[in-house]
């Protein structure tokens, strides 16, 4: 099955394809799934990343709730996330061949969440994950989990990012260049404070 996704980012299509072997268990290789909403993607993200490439040949990055943007809690595209991922990866001198980034959007019920995100993905086999229920919907459906090392969490953590943003307080420091730039470059900043902002008097 040949699997494409289309994004639009910066006025250009960025289209992404692979093909997706029939059944869940053919030519498997060692690959990993780490999945994030990365609003944005931070230095945390590169540090669990570069772990995680330890201990598989591949790794595929899904963005999660790739449906949403433009609220408080999900201020960035789907594509403006790839953007960001794949400018950090090499920024940070990751072999993107070994990268896998598939946009994901939510499926509001849970027991059907695994099966719905395997047919957006190439096989995997060890998913990488500290969210409980992530963890637990991936257990019940007989995937091998294991616990990613959290780097500075309280430092390094999007919810505060984006709350530092708001009030202009050195959030730079937790970001890679690559992606401070590139959301200096969309005015993610000003689109995140103009969120906030209501229409009342």
């Amino acid at each position: 099955m040949i699997i494409n996704f289309v994004c639009i980012v910066e006025s250009q299509i960025i289209k992404v394809t692979y093909s997706q072997p029939q059944g869940r268990v053919q030519n498997m290789c060692n690959r990993g799934l780490y999945v994030g909403r990365f609003q944005p993607f931070h230095k945390g993200h590169i540090k669990a990343i570069k772990k995680v490439l330890k201990e598989v040949e591949e790794l595929v990055i899904v963005i999660g709730s790739a449906q949403y943007s433009h609220n408080i809690l999900n201020p960035f595209t789907a594509g403006e996330r790839i953007v960001m991922i794949r400018r950090a990866l090499e920024e940070a001198n990751i072999e993107d061949s070994r990268i896998w980034i598939v946009p994901v959007p939510d499926v509001h019920l849970h027991m059907l969440w695994v099966s719905a995100l395997e047919g957006y993905t190439p096989n995997f086999n060890t998913v990488f994950s500290n969210e409980p229920l992530t963890k637990r919907l991936f257990m019940e459906n007989k995937y091998k989990v294991k616990k990613i090392r959290f780097f500075e969490r309280k430092k390094y953590n999007s919810t505060l990012i984006r709350q530092k943003m708001l009030i202009d307080d050195s959030w730079i420091k937790l970001v890679p260049k690559s992606v401070v730039d590139y959301i200096n470059k969309i005015d993610g900043v000003n689109r995140l404070r103009d969120l906030t902002k209501t229409d009342n008097p």
